[in-house]
């Protein structure tokens, strides 16, 4: 098992972030790692992402990633900001071979069997299904898990904690990840222990796959 499997089956549940403020980084970082998440992932929707990644990067035990990676200048982006890791929604040909040479562990999204079979001989090595449950969920992961026997996944989008057990307990899913563990209303709010709550309540989740 590679060093970036290791890390995501340590921490299976993947909080999803959109910061709209850098000043949030440093105290989500820090109540989603005391709640047991230490594998987080900050999108790239907002001004504030990339500096948000900077800041939760000095919080002992985060391991950051950067998502919404659309460009190859995103790529960079990310690399420069020391990411631990890259998630895409999706992968255009112009961005597989900036992917593959970022020299961090790659995500990359996929909605079809052709698209996961396409990026599994290109080399990546755990794929992220999106959106999961438009996509067909757990039913689509169970019949995909025989031909593409290889593919590991991480499926995202639309997935609430009363899915995440269902997600888990199949063979060829490795993480899940969810924004539910820290809304946008509640960092807003600075309800930082609600977070923390939430992510003990996510980490149990994880804790009970064995």
């Amino acid at each position: 098992m590679s060093a970036f499997l290791n890390l995501l089956a340590a921490s299976p549940v993947i909080p999803v972030l959109v910061l709209d403020r850098e000043e949030d980084a440093e105290p989500l970082a820090e109540a989603l790692v005391a709640g047991g998440l230490a594998t987080l992932e900050v999108t790239l929707r907002t001004p504030a992402a990339l500096g948000a990644i900077r800041r939760m990067k000095r919080v002992p035990g985060a391991r950051v990633g950067a998502g919404t990676v659309l460009t190859p200048d995103d790529v960079t982006r990310s690399v420069d900001a020391g990411v631990d890791f890259i998630v895409t929604p999706g992968t255009s040909h112009r961005m597989v071979q900036p992917l593959l040479d970022s020299g961090v562990p790659v995500m990359p999204g996929v909605a079809t069997p052709s698209e996961a079979a396409a990026r599994l001989e290109e080399g990546f090595e755990v794929l992220k299904l999106f959106p999961a449950e438009q996509c067909g969920g757990v039913e689509a992961l169970k019949a995909w898990g025989g031909p593409l026997y290889q593919a590991r996944f991480c499926p995202t989008g639309g997935i609430g904690r009363d899915k995440v057990a269902a997600y888990l307990a199949l063979k060829n899913v490795v993480a899940v990840g969810g924004s539910w563990i820290a809304p946008t209303a509640a960092m807003r709010a600075g309800d930082w222990a609600g977070i923390t709550a939430n992510a003990r309540a996510a980490a149990e989740m994880g804790r009970a796959r064995g």
